[in-house]
């Protein structure tokens, strides 16, 4: 290990060396302290029994409520709707894991080996077109097509058939917003994939080409390899984000179908939290949750490194 001196002098040699991209970066990390890490003070509150307003309308500071402890947790342990939500966020995690994970990787490997040059720019706007859309206007298209009113439910009463409409069903909300996430995010992973065969040398799939490796060989033995690592990334990502499954998008559909199938962790922080006014119990259940996805990352990480790829960072 060098000594302290020249540790010291290569951290000011490499300073100075970047110290322009340190300073375009200086906005983003400012942003980042003032929104992100400023705030994780106010999870104090989840000791105390917070009431922000007091009387004559007069506002309460953090340091001035009663602490009660981890008795916002217990509340938490005993509320049955609470492991609801648990229950919800994690099948939505393992339903969207499954069925859309994959997509991106089997749409970029498809485009990149059997579509052409001139058609590839042309699939990859369409396909990325979705990611662009907010939720609202993604919802109101589902509407739209899978509604009670909609286009498929209207075609089959005009074939005699019954009614259908898939948005207010409890039992496949889950796999509805699932579907919803394929047609808006696919178009992004796919381009994140593409840009990762991009770097593969082409000389690669000459040579494997000469040695008479057939298209599906190449792909086997060139492409997927190439896509490991990217997968790996994403894969501890996803992970890291498995309590976190589109709050924006469930609170629109929520009422449709019900707490019952459609109350995740961010919901119910929401309904808790603001519109019951609970803070304390509300920045519990936050703390836990951050805890847990950051345990997460950690694992998935872990996992990566025992596939021989690096993940969110090195060992």
């Amino acid at each position: 290990m060098a000594p302290p001196s020249v540790r010291a002098g290569t951290l000011r040699h490499r300073l100075r060396r970047d110290r322009l991209l340190l300073l375009m970066v200086l906005p983003a990390l400012v942003l980042l302290l003032i929104f992100n890490y400023v705030p994780l003070i106010g999870n104090i509150v989840a000791f105390q029994e917070y009431d922000p307003y007091i009387a004559d309308n007069a506002f309460r500071a953090i340091g001035q409520s009663p602490w009660v402890g981890f008795e916002q947790f217990q509340r938490m342990v005993d509320d049955p709707l609470f492991w609801q939500s648990v229950r919800n966020t994690l099948a939505i995690f393992l339903i969207q894991l499954t069925l859309f994970f994959p997509i991106p990787v089997l749409l970029a490997l498809f485009i990149n080996s059997f579509v052409r040059h001139r058609v590839r720019a042309i699939a990859q706007a369409i396909l990325f077109l979705p990611h662009f859309f907010s939720w609202v206007l993604v919802v109101t298209i589902f509407q739209q097509m899978f509604g009670g009113a909609g286009l498929v439910a209207q075609t089959l009463r005009d074939h005699g058939h019954g009614g259908f409409d898939l948005m207010t069903n409890p039992g496949l909300f889950k796999f509805l917003i699932t579907f919803e996430i394929i047609w808006k995010d696919a178009g992004w992973g796919v381009i994140v994939f593409l840009a990762a065969l991009a770097a593969v040398s082409t000389d690669l799939y000459e040579a494997a080409a000469m040695d008479g490796a057939n298209r599906w060989r190449r792909m086997w033995h060139i492409t997927l390899p190439a896509l490991r690592p990217v997968v790996a990334l994403l894969l501890v990502l996803q992970v890291g984000n498995a309590l976190t499954v589109g709050f924006e998008q469930i609170l629109l559909q929520r009422t449709a179908v019900g707490p019952t199938s459609a109350e995740v962790l961010d919901t119910y922080v929401w309904n808790v939290g603001i519109q019951n006014g609970d803070f304390s119990y509300a920045a519990a259940v936050g703390i836990i949750k951050g805890v847990f996805g950051l345990l997460l990352v950690l694992a998935a990480n872990k996992f990566a490194h025992l596939l021989g790829e690096q993940g969110v960072y090195k060992r």
